[in-house]
């Protein structure tokens, strides 16, 4: 007899593994097989994968994340050699003995003839008893103090040497924020000379506190970082100028450093090659801070910043000029006036000669005078 075997019956199962099969297999024909071999070539593609023409189309930006470290990369090749290591020995007092202070800083070659660019306080503000600068050939010279400004933080050291590898100088005035900024110096010591490290500007125009009595300002913010040791190397952007000289960083928080713009050093830098010495024009007065004295005396001026002057000193500039005891100085050449310090660092741009207009105010009126500074301290 024959016999026929029923057919087999198929489970869940296998119709489920059927089902997958066919969901990868359609999902490849739409998603890579169709756009890419189909649509457009053997059928008309769907709108979702037709060219959008509009004007309004987003634009698709590639970002190389390697442009920044092959920029930072160039700026050390082209600016490392002229960055220098700055050691000095200051004799301090300590109740009836003496003792000698080590301190340790960088600074930037500005001229090949041994010029050298640093922060006042990297040489003890003119008091060490030795400089040596260190370069990175590993020669070391003595090197000598041509100028210093404690107001300024700013020094001018000269080394007896000639061909050196001296910096570009750029334009600090140029800045922008986000700009690249790249930091070269030897920070925590000589055992990390010529660390460089990277960042952005941050801000421009910065005012920082020193001390009780003395504000920095105008300042480059960077997040590059910079730490005791930097002082004095150069703030580079990424043609590999020096765009400021590195001098402060906030304690109290990371990624705060500062720098003096290059610019303001510009004419300081151009007379002490040519002459030895730089020597700032001078005013003639003595002055305070208005904010200070209301407060010490109880009083009001009618004025919300500026320098009370106090004392006029005869035949001075100032004098000349016509200004008077409690004249309030307000603004020279349309920049505000805060303090004596800021009007001191004023003074550094102008030379023997040079006119500028000053906007005071006397018994509650503003009026103009025009100084010309006829005299250097």
């Amino acid at each position: 007899m024959y016999y026929e075997r029923p057919p087999k019956r198929r489970g869940f199962f296998s119709h489920l593994i059927a089902a997958l099969i066919g969901a990868v297999i359609g999902g490849l024909i739409i998603s890579y097989i169709a756009p890419n071999y189909l649509y457009g070539k053997l059928i008309p593609a769907p709108s979702i994968y037709q060219q959008n023409t509009s004007p309004n189309t987003v634009q698709n930006i590639t970002i190389t994340p390697t442009d920044n470290i092959q920029a930072v990369e160039a700026v050390a090749k082209k600016a490392i050699s002229s960055v220098v290591g700055i050691t000095s020995v200051q004799v301090q007092r300590q109740f009836i003995w003496e003792e000698e202070v080590e301190g340790i800083g960088s600074g930037v070659i500005i001229d090949s003839n041994g010029y050298i660019l640093t922060n006042s306080h990297v040489i003890a503000d003119g008091a060490a008893k030795t400089i040596n600068v260190l370069f990175e050939n590993g020669d070391t010279l003595p090197g000598k103090v041509l100028w210093n400004d404690v107001t300024l933080d700013l020094a001018v050291l000269k080394v007896e040497a000639k061909n050196l590898p001296e910096a570009e100088l750029g334009d600090s005035d140029s800045l922008e924020v986000g700009q690249l900024a790249v930091a070269i110096g030897n920070p925590l010591g000589l055992d990390f000379q010529r660390t460089v490290t990277a960042g952005v500007i941050s801000g421009l125009n910065r005012s920082i506190k020193v001390d009780q009595y003395n504000v920095m300002e105008n300042l480059i913010q960077t997040d590059a970082s910079i730490n005791p040791g930097n002082s004095g190397g150069p703030l580079l952007n990424d043609k590999g100028e020096v765009i400021g000289i590195n001098t402060a960083k906030v304690q109290t928080g990371e990624g705060l450093g500062f720098a003096i713009p290059i610019n303001l050093t510009k004419p300081i830098i151009e007379e002490v090659i040519s002459t030895g010495n730089f020597e700032v024009v001078y005013m003639g007065i003595y002055g305070y801070e208005v904010e200070i004295y209301e407060r010490q005396l109880g009083i009001d001026l009618g004025v919300d910043s500026g320098v009370i002057v106090l004392e006029v000193s005869s035949r001075s500039p100032a004098y000349k000029a016509g200004l008077q005891q409690l004249d309030v100085i307000v603004s020279m050449d349309n920049q505000p006036v805060q303090n004596m310090n800021q009007l001191k660092r004023m003074l550094y741009k102008y030379k023997r000669g040079d006119k500028a207009k000053l906007v005071i105010v006397r018994n509650g009126s503003k009026k103009e005078v025009v100084i010309e500074f006829t005299e250097t301290n």
